[in-house]
């Protein structure tokens, strides 16, 4: 079969039926394909960005048509194959009680293991040439949060789950712990039926939320979530969300966890996902106390990485300020008080007034005020 000659339905279908055995053989759960129709979900995100919804993140304000239009990125796309693969390596119950410890941090599931972007970028490429085999040269291009997609309504129009309340992707025979990736190709393979809703009357993500950030069903506000405020969000965090953040040091699980159908979530089989440097069950202080050399070895291939350690430290701060007032506690905050960094020293100082403790370095503290700078960069969070 050449890309040069139409595919029928019948090839399409043999050709479907074995990349979707291939996409299993490569270690991802599903696979499913979606054409380039994207019209609704632009106007959302459109009117979402207009609200300004999105925050700091104002790259997602560019590259409008590419994001809208899959064939304006990869010049004669007419389908996108979509794939899942699961991360889930612990129980629902064991995090809640993680949640529920002030003396321990939390880091969100999907960045305690190896970083996912490589890893599945490497095995869609694989993917690719193997179809390139079976039909000759072909028009593709891989993508894992690496360019303006609409990942989430891809994945929702080749059938692998439907976007939730909480504005994640849910499918009812695997829940929503997945990552997701797309292969864009000038094939005219068969197309999957778009997932239906399944959310019913549900609130529990709304009502779950730390933050109140799901403002209402289907809509999120970035500017409140936590997984924007200790990831993407340079600057210092607002005092009004601070407490409400917690001991959440690196993104945020809540409205997952609080949903029904991720009882019937499997766990990843993909042994690079594992917590690494027990970022599943380490404390504040003892994540407080790495230097930054420390930092950069043991995040080496995380995701955690691109926070930097100033970041990391503004994060830690902050669940160390809603902590139990511990001597443990304060002497870890008094450690950093005299900090190089401004931002840190200011985080370090709202802790320690949560817990009445005096501030003692020498340094001016300077008042809350944003220190963002414009960079160019992917969210897992890309809707």
């Amino acid at each position: 079969m050449q890309t040069s000659d139409p595919v029928t339905r019948a090839d399409g279908a043999q050709l479907l039926a074995r990349i979707r055995t291939w996409a299993t053989e490569l270690g991802f759960s599903r696979l499913g394909v979606a054409d380039v129709e994207l019209d609704a979900d632009a106007a959302h995100l459109r009117a979402w960005l207009a609200d300004g919804r999105h925050g700091d993140m104002e790259w997602m304000a560019r590259h409008g048509e590419l994001r809208e239009r899959p064939e304006a990125l990869r010049p004669g796309t007419l389908r996108v194959l979509s794939v899942r693969m699961d991360y889930a390596t612990s129980a629902t119950a064991d995090d809640w009680a993680a949640l529920a410890d002030g003396q321990r941090a939390y880091v969100a599931r999907y960045a305690r293991g190896r970083d996912y972007h490589k890893l599945m970028r490497t095995r869609l490429q694989k993917l690719a040439e193997r179809i390139g085999a079976e039909v000759g040269p072909f028009g593709h291009r891989v993508f894992v949060d690496s360019a303006p997609v609409l990942e989430r309504a891809l994945a929702r129009n080749a059938g692998l789950g439907w976007i939730g309340k909480h504005t994640c992707l849910i499918d009812p025979q695997n829940g929503s712990w997945f990552f997701l990736g797309e292969i864009y190709i000038d094939l005219p393979l068969p197309l999957d039926a778009p997932a239906s809703e399944h959310c019913g009357t549900c609130t529990r993500c709304i009502e779950v939320c730390p933050t109140q950030a799901i403002t209402a069903p289907y809509q999120l506000d970035a500017r409140r979530c936590i997984a924007y405020l200790t990831i993407e969000h340079e600057g210092a965090i607002p005092e009004d969300l601070r407490a409400p953040i917690g001991n959440r040091v690196f993104g945020c699980d809540d409205c997952q966890l609080a949903c029904p159908w991720n009882k019937f979530a499997k766990m990843a089989s993909q042994p690079d996902f594992r917590a690494r440097n027990r970022l599943d069950a380490a404390s504040l202080v003892e994540l407080f106390a790495w230097t930054e050399e420390e930092f950069l070895q043991r995040t080496e291939g995380s995701a955690i990485r691109r926070l930097g350690h100033e970041r990391w430290l503004r994060n830690i701060a902050v669940g160390l300020g809603n902590a139990p007032g511990t001597p443990a506690i304060i002497a870890a905050l008094q450690s950093r008080a005299e900090h190089p960094s401004a931002l840190v020293r200011e985080h370090v100082a709202w802790a320690l007034a949560r817990h009445g403790s005096r501030i003692t370095s020498t340094h001016n503290f300077m008042p809350m005020r944003d220190f963002t700078s414009t960079r160019d960069f992917t969210s897992t969070r890309d809707q």
